[in-house]
């Protein structure tokens, strides 16, 4: 198969990071319920090693992974040295599974301090205030990211899971490279932070871009444009994130080398306007 030199456009995170706009989601990697190592360690470096062949440079994952499982498996494949590694701080979880929002200042600066001894670099590329704090508030806690970026223990700063005001007010503080909020072709309640992103060069990183498998309403479309382009549901709706916005980096993740690879084969699709329309109707 062609590598995504050959298929994919590429985008400019923060003006100086080249990458190709398909990237890589790290969170599966880790063992069940996204806890722990995975099952299969071997086959994770496979996963790893075969993305980096295929031309994606782009890797997106953060410390509530394992937790710490997802970077450290980063770190022993040696990806931040072939790739562009995105992590994210400021949330945690709790022994019964549940996400936990954590944007304390001080919790940020140690939390992104332990992110750069997991992946054994000195500088982390782009680092994302996972999801702000209701109990923080948002100027704070990117005060924090500012003075690490300022040290140079941190490229570019991104946020997530953010609404336009948090975005606006985060922007106050510090340049803001990339937003990374759940976004796909069935779920399209931030159009108006993708706008904003779009005026601003802003990277916008859908999580979710599969829809976690459910893509709804979407479905009958996606596979009659499926059928007609001899592809899979999955490849026609990742074909429309890179065609929705020159700015959208998808971030598809799979703990299979196929799935890999079926994913990749995406930035091959050429969707016509017709297409296009039926599926953003």
């Amino acid at each position: 198969m062609r590598s995504l030199d050959e298929t994919c456009d590429t985008f400019d995170i923060g003006g100086d990071l080249t990458v190709h706009r398909l990237g890589f989601g790290a969170m599966r990697i880790t063992g069940p319920g996204i806890v722990g190592p995975p099952d299969d360690p071997t086959e994770a470096r496979r996963v790893l090693d075969r993305a980096v062949e295929l031309g994606v440079d782009l890797i997106d994952t953060a410390d509530s992974y394992g937790p710490g499982t997802s970077e450290r498996l980063l770190r022993e494949a040696g990806t931040p040295d072939d790739a562009v590694v995105a992590t994210k701080g400021g949330l945690l979880r709790s022994p019964d599974g549940d996400w936990l929002r954590h944007g304390d200042p001080d919790y940020l600066r140690n939390a992104a301090l332990c992110s750069l001894d997991r992946l054994g670099v000195e500088t982390i590329d782009c680092y994302q205030y996972h999801a702000p704090d209701p109990d923080v508030p948002i100027e704070e806690s990117m005060h924090a990211l500012a003075d690490l970026k300022d040290r140079g223990l941190i490229r570019h700063v991104g946020v997530s899971n953010v609404s336009v005001e948090q975005l606006d007010r985060a922007r106050d503080v510090v340049s803001v490279a990339t937003v990374q909020n759940e976004y796909n072709v069935a779920d399209r309640t931030h159009d108006d932070v993708l706008a904003v992103c779009e005026d601003a060069d802003i990277g916008f990183i859908p999580y979710f871009p599969l829809g976690g498998g459910d893509l709804g309403s979407t479905a009958d479309v996606l596979a009659d444009v499926a059928d007609a382009h001899d592809a899979t549901a999955r490849q026609v709706a990742l074909a429309w994130l890179l065609e929705r916005s020159p700015v959208v980096l998808p971030i598809p993740g799979t703990s299979s080398v196929d799935h890999l690879e079926s994913n990749v084969a995406a930035a091959d699709l050429d969707l016509t306007d017709d297409e296009l329309a039926r599926l953003s109707a």
